[in-house]
């Protein structure tokens, strides 16, 4: 079932990306966040309920709860067109939660992939507390970055699962590496980003003159 939820949670960022993209509706992303948001606080509720409530049980069912909460909080600010503050300090909570299992996924489980998608997460939700909190104006940027970890650390592993190759060790290695390029990417997405920022309004001071 945790699976489920991280099937769901690839579709509703994926649409969070092309809003920030400039290539969705932001009221119909909204609805779809609450949707997904209220789904996902009723998952870990069941799993728990179901599991025999150990220590590990726990801590695997509690980032459901992470994900459902942004959702819902996302979608309300989108429809209510809220300032966003609260939901960038909300982000840097999860972000700080985030690193905890990141490392937790390298010291204690020797899990590379759980650690790399834990840290990818980590910069997603610090990125939304810069744009929400700080006013940072980086959407293009959160929006590249959510799309691709829509794909990379969601939607595809959950298939992969899914199908019942995931823990195949080949599998591993090849999304070791895919991860590790989506990392660079990340790294490398801002001077792309700001050489093509210039290149635009290079483009657009000429035609005004």
């Amino acid at each position: 079932m945790g699976n489920i939820a991280l099937f769901l949670s690839g579709s509703v960022l994926f649409l969070n990306s092309l809003l920030l993209l400039g290539k969705a509706e932001a009221k119909s992303v909204g609805y779809f966040n609450l949707f997904i948001g209220i789904i996902q606080m009723f998952l870990p509720f069941c799993i728990i309920l179901t599991s025999d409530q150990t220590n590990l049980d726990f801590y695997n069912s509690a980032p459901i709860f992470l994900f459902g909460l942004t959702y819902l909080f996302f979608g309300i600010t989108v429809l209510k067109n809220l300032e966003g503050n609260g939901l960038g300090w909300f982000c840097l909570w999860v972000s700080i939660v985030a690193v905890v299992y990141s490392v937790t996924s390298f010291v204690q489980f020797h899990d590379v992939v759980n650690g790399l998608t834990w840290g990818m997460w980590v910069l997603l939700w610090f990125l939304f507390f810069l744009s929400n909190t700080l006013n940072k104006k980086i959407e293009r940027y959160i929006g590249y970055v959510a799309l691709v970890q829509s794909w990379v650390t969601l939607t595809i592993p959950a298939l992969l699962y899914f199908v019942g190759v995931w823990s195949n060790p080949i599998v591993v290695q090849i999304w070791i590496i895919v991860l590790a390029v989506s990392i660079i990417s990340f790294v490398l997405m801002p001077f792309i980003l700001n050489h093509s920022l210039k290149k635009e309004l290079s483009i657009s001071y000429r035609s005004a003159s």
